[in-house]
């Protein structure tokens, strides 16, 4: 078992290069296992759920090679229909293969997913939407089990603008037969580099990035290479960190156009923001507090809100944080009290008191985006901060430790006494 040491506080200062998108690359692995050819991804993060899915998809069948940031898939070869429980059961991503597995073999087999313990993420729309375009589903011993002949084009309107499962109707629709609509789609930068991966290689997609989606079935799809975004999530974590640390950042090939939001919630707290080139965050004085309420894209990520939170709790005022996303997403609030925070939750709402300073505390990391979050707050904290079961964050980050130590952080991994 290891740990985070941290010495605090820091202000961090200097470049860092944002890696590929997680939450597109593992879409993008997923899309693949449609393809008939080889397939090459570019900038390709080398984080631990991205191991995981490359684990997936050759448990299906698939050949997976790593040459450094570059992945090479090739699904040519005969594919299996069922996703192992205990590979499915750490990643819930993974429930993404139920579109292309069904579109492509007419049958699927998956277990239902695990992942982060940030509350329910049910997969209800995932698969009223595939039974309207004719999949048939039971669900038994842990598993979901789906048939299908082929796919049919519909309209599906989602009762909610659901990533994951305007993921899997996307790529479900992409060799249906006819049209389909998905109408209340999310918008997510994700979403349109997915629909790009696909349109280049062969797919008919119109309106990706709107709320409403057209999805002209084709045939087969063909060989295609595809550059990564670079991770919004990632470039917002370090941008809340260099305003937080009061530094001065250079966020390397990072999209502006994807941080509209989060972006201009810094420059409202006191941050300067400048758009040319990557993204620099500047920041000279203690925060000022502000009210944040996290929505679908293009609102305020609940990815970010965590490390918001930390950055609010030493503003000079009190903000009110609504969680609208994840119900469970201030499981942490407790481990940051440890640390001197003054957080109160009520409900989807959390009032945060902000106070001059943090202190150093033995903190455990409970998901992906808390254990960023309780890594900037010992970045901020007086003293020593240890951080315990970082592997979470290992799952989210590329290189976590190694870019904050080019930043100026103390920060080591240790290993625990326990």
């Amino acid at each position: 078992m290891k740990k985070y040491v941290i010495k605090g506080p820091v202000r961090l200062a200097g470049d860092v290069q944002i890696s590929g998108a997680k939450n597109s690359t593992l879409k993008l692995m997923v899309a693949s296992l449609m393809i008939p050819d080889e397939v090459t991804l570019e900038r390709v993060p080398r984080i631990r759920d991205v191991f995981l899915m490359a684990q997936v998809l050759e448990q299906l069948g698939a050949g997976v090679s790593f040459e450094g940031d570059r992945l090479v898939i090739d699904a040519s070869g005969e594919l299996s229909e069922e996703t192992p429980y205990e590979l499915v059961t750490k990643m819930r991503a993974s429930i993404q293969v139920l579109g292309p597995l069904l579109a492509r073999l007419g049958r699927a087999r998956v277990a239902m997913p695990g992942g982060d313990a940030i509350g329910s993420r049910p997969i209800d729309l995932h698969l009223s939407g595939l039974e309207r375009m004719g999949a048939k589903f039971q669900a038994e011993h842990g598993y979901v089990e789906g048939m299908c002949d082929r796919l049919r084009g519909v309209n599906v309107l989602l009762e909610f603008p659901s990533v994951g499962a305007t993921e899997n109707l996307l790529m479900a629709a992409v060799t249906a037969e006819g049209t389909t609509t998905i109408e209340n789609a999310a918008r997510e930068p994700e979403i349109q580099d997915l629909a790009q991966f696909l349109n280049a290689a062969g797919a008919r997609i119109d309106g990706a990035g709107s709320p409403s989606i057209a999805v002209e079935g084709v045939e087969r799809l063909t060989s295609v290479e595809h550059k990564i975004i670079p991770d919004r999530i990632e470039a917002g974590t370090f941008a809340v960190m260099a305003v937080a640390t009061r530094g001065d950042v250079l966020l390397k090939e990072a999209r502006a156009d994807h941080l509209e939001l989060p972006l201009q919630k810094l420059e409202e707290v006191g941050a300067e923001v400048q758009r040319d080139d990557g993204v620099r965050v500047t920041m000279h004085r203690r925060p000022s507090a502000l009210d944040l309420v996290t929505l679908p894209y293009p609102g305020f990520p609940t990815d970010l809100q965590p490390m918001m939170m930390v950055l609010l709790s030493q503003s000079d005022g009190s903000s009110i944080l609504t969680e609208n996303v994840f119900e469970a997403r201030f499981i942490f609030v407790d481990e940051l009290n440890r640390m001197g925070t003054r957080i109160r939750v009520e409900g989807h709402h959390a009032v945060i008191r902000g106070v001059e300073k943090l202190s150093g505390a033995p903190v455990r990391v409970p998901d992906i985006r808390a254990g960023a979050a309780l890594v900037l707050s010992g970045l901020c904290a007086q003293g020593r901060t240890e951080i315990h079961d970082p592997g979470h964050i290992g799952r989210g980050y590329e290189d976590f430790d190694e870019k904050l130590r080019g930043l100026g952080a103390d920060i080591e991994v240790a290993v625990t006494d326990a």
